[in-house]
């Protein structure tokens, strides 16, 4: 029997993380005397792994001399704090509870580091995401949109690709996918819209996540 899979991203998809993302980055900014940004602009600056998050955000980037110093306190302060704000979006817990009464068998990836990102699903979602893959390029797996951390979630939970699916919400989602032989459902309630993700090749959309079950009816995943 063929095992079904969805591999998920995090921040954006399953989890609203901006809040705490923006203040922990607000407040790197501030101690290091930087000026500041709008939770927009920390939106447009997400998705490609804190580190570039916070090349994007300090002035002149990692150029800046107080660019490690900076980085280090937005990392320490967000370790802290990413609970103040963070949950799921409407709806993702029934969706992982009803994807697991399927049969689904269900992972996550992401740029976030590799800690927060197990803290955060083991914080919410210890009943239903197995495997939690965080960046560890230190380990040898490179970030998204390399298909390294798909394929470490794939081989710990012992499946193959067969039947495996991809759930996004951002052009690095739509990039990972299709560097790792998977198909890509791209959510439309996180940090990037239609038109964004249709001109970096999304075409399959779902607008809440009731949808996600329907969707892969539809496309013929095999459910139970």
């Amino acid at each position: 029997m063929n095992e079904k899979v969805i591999i998920f991203d995090l921040d954006g998809t399953l989890l609203d993380t901006l809040g705490d993302l923006a203040t922990a980055v607000n407040h790197a900014l501030s101690e290091h005397g930087m000026p500041t940004h709008s939770i927009d602009d920390v939106r447009r600056f997400v998705g490609n792994g804190v580190r570039l998050l916070m090349e994007r955000a300090v002035p002149d980037g990692a150029d800046n001399p107080m660019f490690e110093e900076t980085f280090s306190c937005f990392r320490e302060y967000y370790t802290a704090h990413s609970l103040d704000t963070t949950r799921p979006y409407d709806g993702v817990m029934e969706m992982l509870r009803d994807l697991k009464e399927k049969g689904c068998r269900m992972a996550v990836v992401s740029n976030k580091f590799y800690t927060a990102t197990q803290a955060l699903c083991r914080h919410f979602f210890a009943d239903t995401i197995e495997v939690a893959i965080g960046e560890n390029e230190a380990g040898g797996i490179r970030k998204k949109p390399a298909s390294d951390t798909v394929e470490e979630a794939l081989r710990q939970l012992g499946v193959g690709k067969e039947n495996a699916i991809y759930v996004g919400d951002s052009d690095v989602d739509i990039a990972t996918a299709r560097n790792s032989g998977l198909p890509c459902l791209s959510v439309l309630w996180g940090f990037r819209d239609r038109e964004f993700l249709e001109q970096h090749g999304g075409d399959w959309f779902v607008k809440t996540p009731g949808e996600v079950l329907t969707q892969l009816k539809l496309a013929k995943v095999e459910l139970s």
